[in-house]
C-alpha cells in the first residue's frame, strides 16, 4: 500500500482514469461493430465521421496507438467504400 500522501492521490487518479478508458474504449469497438454490420451505404456514410471521431480521440489521449487508429480507420474507410 502506498504510504506517500501523493501516491495515494496517484492510485486515486489512475482508477478514475482506467474506468474512463475502458468506457470510451468499449463505447468505440461497439460503434465500430455496428458500422460494420450495416448494409447500407448511405447509413453507413454517415455514421463513419462519428466513429472516425471517436477513433481519433482515443488516438489523440495515447489510449490507443496512432498507428493502430491509423489503420483502423482506413479499414473501416475501405469497407464503407465497397458496400453497394
Amino acid at each position: 500500500m502506498a504510504h506517500h500522501k501523493s501516491a495515494q492521490k496517484r492510485i486515486r487518479q489512475d482508477e478514475k482514469r482506467r474506468v474512463h478508458n475502458r468506457f470510451y474504449k468499449k463505447t468505440t469497438r461497439t460503434a465500430i461493430k455496428k458500422l460494420r454490420e450495416l448494409e447500407d451505404k448511405a447509413d453507413a456514410q454517415t455514421f463513419l465521421p462519428k466513429v472516425l471521431s471517436m477513433v481519433d480521440k482515443l488516438a489523440k489521449n495515447n489510449t490507443w496507438h496512432r498507428n493502430k487508429a491509423s489503420n483502423l480507420k482506413s479499414k473501416l474507410m475501405k469497407h464503407v467504400a465497397a458496400l453497394a
